[in-house]
């Protein structure tokens, strides 16, 4: 939702952090440079980030500090759905030798709140608290099979059906029909449609109400991944592990 008044002088500070965030350190004409801001104006919201700890200076450049991820660990570990669900993750992961995750969605983005390696898992892209389209992951369309038809044309409004692989869905009709799917199924699949030779299945989470609180997922590499796999032991490997927590959760 957008501010009706947005307080300006804030929104220029979140813009500095973003650009340091997606550029790496950045010395001050840079940043004045990329963000269109006078370059004493950038000086000040640095110093100020700086003095606060959000900001570290080397010579000339700047960095996002360590600040943030106390935030976002302090954020994270208050949630009863990653408290409940973390174990579960790191069996799911130890049992198939694969990487398992744990997703939320948060402002029509899918949110990585963990990941944990299994003895072949492959290295990917993802980490916590990286923000992703939940459209072309089966995490994603897990959580989306439950959430109201209303919300979910809402995230497509919002955020769009960019594909990201040739294999991505890219209608508001496909969407739904595989929607569908995942609900007829109790699972989600993602056939390399966020990263292309990586299949994925995942399973929701809900409450006792009917309410999706996130998904589960094992991630792996499309070589060792058959369909057979997908709709037999792992399948059911990954929609007992969602059951496991639900159990944990609402009783």
């Amino acid at each position: 939702m957008d501010a009706k008044h947005p307080v300006r002088t804030t929104e220029k500070t979140l813009a500095l952090v973003e650009e340091l965030m997606e550029e790496g350190p950045c010395g001050v004409t840079e940043l004045a440079q990329n963000l269109d801001m006078g370059k004493s104006a950038v000086h000040n919201h640095l110093t100020t980030l700086r003095k606060h700890g959000y900001v570290l200076k080397t010579g000339d450049e700047y960095r996002v500090g360590l600040k943030f991820l106390e935030i976002g660990g302090r954020t994270r570990k208050s949630m009863k759905f990653y408290q409940v669900a973390e174990p579960e993750v790191k069996s799911l992961a130890a049992e198939t030798g694969e990487l398992a995750n744990l997703l939320v969605e948060e402002q029509g983005l899918g949110v990585y709140l963990m990941r944990s390696k299994g003895e072949q898992a492959v290295n990917l892209d993802t980490y916590a608290g990286l923000r992703t389209y939940l459209h072309t992951t089966a995490l994603g369309k897990a959580i989306l099979a439950y959430l109201p038809e209303s919300r979910v044309d809402e995230i497509i409004d919002q955020r769009g059906l960019e594909p990201i692989t040739s294999n991505s869905i890219q209608t508001r009709d496909e969407l739904f029909e595989s929607l569908e799917a995942v609900r007829e199924r109790g699972y989600a699949i993602d056939d390399g449609e966020r990263l292309e030779g990586l299949r994925c299945i995942a399973a929701p989470v809900k409450m006792s109400s009917g309410t999706v609180l996130g998904s589960i997922s094992v991630s792996a590499p499309a070589s060792r991944v058959s369909d057979d796999d997908l709709h037999g032991e792992l399948g059911d490997r990954v929609l007992s592990a969602a059951n496991v927590v639900e159990l944990n959760i609402n009783y």
